[in-house]
C-alpha cells in the first residue's frame, strides 16, 4: 500500500520531520524509520542540505560517509537503504533539523514548483545504478579538505535527490551535470597544481 506521506510535498514533509523530532536529539535510523517509501531520495536530501552551506567544516565530512554509504545502495540496487550501526547510531539535535527545515524550505519549494513527472526512467531502475555511481563520487569530493569544495556536490546531490522524489529525469540530469562538471574541474586543477610543483622542483 502506498505511503501516505508521499502526497505531501517534500518541503513539509521535512518540516513534518523536524516537528516529530520533538526536543531531543535524534539518530540516523530514526530518521531512516520515518521516511518509509521515499526514503532513499528524502534521506540523501537531509543528509546533502548541509552541505550546501558554504564555507562550513565538519558537519560536511560528518554526513559525507553515510552519504556515499546509500548511494552505493542505489548502485547495488537496493532499494530500501541501511545504515550499519555506529552509522545509523549518530545523532542530529531536533534543533539542527528544525533550522534546516526553516532554512531550506524556501528553495526546496522553488524547486518543487519547476519540477514534475519527466524523463521518469533515469529514477528507476536500471537507469538509478548509474546515478547512484554520480552520488557515491558527488559524495566522496565533498570529503575533499579544501574551502569550499563541500557546496557545490552538496548543491549536485540536493538536485538529483529531488530529481528521485519527484520522478524528474531533467533534474537528475542537471544534478549529475552540475556535479561531475564540479569534480573534472577539481581533477584538473588538481593535475595543473602536480605540473606546476613538479616544474618548480624542477622533475
Amino acid at each position: 500500500m502506498a505511503d501516505p506521506a508521499q502526497d505531501i510535498a517534500i518541503s513539509d514533509r521535512l518540516a513534518q520531520l523536524a516537528s516529530d523530532a520533538g526536543d531531543t536529539t535524534v539518530t540516523l535510523d530514526w530518521i531512516l524509520a520515518q521516511l518509509h517509501e521515499r526514503a532513499f531520495g528524502l534521506f540523501l536530501l537531509i543528509l546533502a542540505l548541509p552541505c550546501c552551506i558554504p564555507l562550513l567544516y565538519g558537519i560536511p565530512q560528518v554526513v559525507a560517509l553515510p552519504l556515499s554509504f546509500v548511494s552505493a545502495q542505489i548502485l547495488f540496487g537496493r532499494r530500501v537503504p541501511w545504515l550499519p550501526g555506529k552509522l545509523g547510531a549518530r545523532t542530529i539535535s531536533a534543533q539542527a533539523l528544525t533550522n534546516l527545515s526553516r532554512r531550506a524550505g524556501p528553495w526546496l519549494k522553488r524547486i518543487e514548483a519547476f519540477s514534475r513527472p519527466r524523463l521518469a526512467r533515469l529514477t528507476y531502475a536500471p537507469a538509478d545504478r548509474i546515478v547512484g555511481l554520480a552520488l557515491v563520487l558527488f559524495s566522496a569530493s565533498i570529503l575533499v579538505p579544501l574551502p569550499g569544495t563541500n557546496t557545490v556536490p552538496g548543491l549536485a546531490v540536493v538536485i538529483v535527490a529531488m530529481g528521485l522524489l519527484q520522478r524528474d529525469g531533467v533534474l537528475v540530469l542537471i544534478g549529475s551535470a552540475l556535479g561531475t562538471t564540479w569534480i573534472a574541474t577539481l581533477l584538473i586543477a588538481g593535475a595543473t597544481l602536480a605540473s606546476l610543483i613538479k616544474t618548480w622542483m624542477g622533475l
